[in-house]
Parts: structure tokens; C-alpha cells; sequence
């Protein structure tokens, strides 16, 4: 008898019985192993923060760093106290625009379907991101507070109005621009900062209007945009889900 007609006489003389019970537990403790395998590779949040550290592109620190000590060397050869007192708002909008890239970069590859179906989702990932330049940007910021304050002796409120103030402004518009329910891409966010700056320029070299506006009036002015940026980072973080091109539902956003 051939190979053939062993083979095809087992398939009929055999007959395999199935136990739906035993293949339900099976499927059950698969998945319980599946599960507890797959929580001993979650990382912790400090583990997680750590990563996206890690992913996180560094030339944009480094250019802000090279913005703040090329103002500073600029400042420290030029004699034109007027312009030097007056370009720290420029400065402060070159030093926020640098971070836009950084937090449009998902948008800009296409990523937030993937991010927000991980562990970590989308909203802990832009707060980590947020978090991360908050860190750098409040240290940087703060040496170079502190070394115009020392060598060129600008008082806390020069510093407030004339580079805090505008520095402030700027991310409003950059943190209200990404939690806006329309995609505003970064090209337009970035616009929209330069307008800024050249708004606040003519603002700050007309000495009419400048001359105006008392201490307790920039004050207000401050605290009002400090609660704005508070409130639009707020949104970011927790609207994020808005800005992807599928949401949750599998329906395509509008």
C-alpha cells in the first residue's frame, strides 16, 4: 500500500475530539502569562521621562544655549544701552520659537495615532515633553537673568517687562496655536511669533507708548499672560486627542 493511501485511510479512520472547555481555559491561562510577562516590561514613570529625555532632539537646547551667550556677548561689546535694553524682547521670541519643533514633531511625522495607543499615551508624552523643556528652558533662562542682572545691572523689573514679559507672550501664542482645535502647523506658529516681534519692537523703541505704561499696568500685563500660558499648556496636554487625524472611535476627526 502506497504512502498515500496510509495517509488518507488515517485521516478517516481518525477522529479528533474537541473540548471547547479545556481549549477556553488554555486560551485563559495564555493570556494571564501573556499579561503578567507583559507588566514586568512596562517601564515606571521616571524610567518613561528618562526615554523621552533620551529621544528628545538636544540641538534645540544647544541652539537656545548659543542664542542666550551670543546676546550676551553682543551686549557686552555694544554701547548702545537703549537697543541693548530694547532687543531683549527679540531675543526672548528666538528663544521660544526654538522650541516649537520639538513639540510639533509627532504632527510633523505622524505619529500621534501610534503614541496614543501605547502604555504612556499622548497626553503623558507631550506633559513629559513640556516637563523636559520647562527644566531646561527655566535654567537657561534663569543664569541669564542672573548674569544680566550682575555685569549689566538690569533691575527685576527691566528684566520682566523688557525679556520676561515678551518671552511670555510668545509661548502663549506658541502652546495656544498647538491646543487649538485647528492644525495650525509650526511654519504658521512660527509666523505668528515673528509678527509678534516685530510688534513688540515697535512697541518697545516708541518711547510715547512705552513711556505710558506704568509699573503696576506691566505687572497685571504679566500675571494676566502667565495665567493664559498655564491655562493653554493645560489644554495642550489634555486636548492633545483633537489634533490626530483618527480618533479613539476609529471615525476620521473633521
Amino acid at each position: 500500500m502506497e504512502l498515500e493511501e496510509i495517509m488518507k485511510k488515517y485521516s478517516q479512520d481518525t477522529r479528533i475530539q474537541t473540548d471547547e472547555e479545556e481549549i477556553l481555559n488554555t486560551i485563559y491561562k495564555c493570556k494571564e502569562i501573556f499579561y503578567q510577562k507583559e507588566q514586568e516590561k512596562i517601564l515606571s514613570y521616571w524610567e518613561f521621562l528618562y526615554t523621552q529625555f533620551k529621544t528628545t532632539n538636544k540641538r534645540w537646547w544647544l541652539l537656545q544655549f548659543f542664542l542666550l551667550t551670543a546676546t550676551q556677548i553682543v551686549f557686552n561689546i555694544s554701547n548702545e544701552e537703549y537697543y541693548i535694553r530694547r532687543g531683549l524682547g527679540i531675543t526672548g521670541v528666538l528663544f521660544v520659537v526654538l522650541v516649537i519643533p520639538e513639540l510639533w514633531k509627532n504632527r510633523t511625522c505622524g505619529c500621534m495615532e501610534i503614541e496614543a495607543s501605547s502604555f504612556y499615551f499622548l497626553k503623558k508624552i507631550y506633559a513629559a515633553r513640556i516637563l523636559l523643556f520647562g527644566i531646561a528652558d527655566i535654567f537657561l533662562l534663569t543664569i541669564f537673568c542672573y548674569i544680566l542682572h550682575k555685569n549689566l545691572y538690569f533691575t527685576i523689573m527691566e528684566l520682566m517687562v523688557q525679556f520676561l514679559f515678551p518671552v511670555t507672550v510668545t509661548a502663549c501664542i506658541c502652546f495656544g496655536s498647538l491646543c487649538s482645535q485647528r492644525l495650525i502647523s509650526e511654519i504658521m506658529s512660527i509666523i505668528l511669533c515673528l509678527v509678534w516681534s516685530i510688534v513688540w519692537w515697535l512697541v518697545t523703541v516708541n518711547e510715547e507708548i512705552y513711556a505710558v505704561i506704568v509699573q503696576p499696568v506691566w505687572i497685571c500685563l504679566f500675571i494676566g499672560c502667565s495665567l493664559f500660558l498655564i491655562i493653554a499648556i493645560y489644554k495642550t496636554i489634555h486636548n492633545c486627542n483633537k489634533c490626530m487625524e483618527v480618533d479613539f472611535s476609529g471615525i476620521r476627526s473633521k
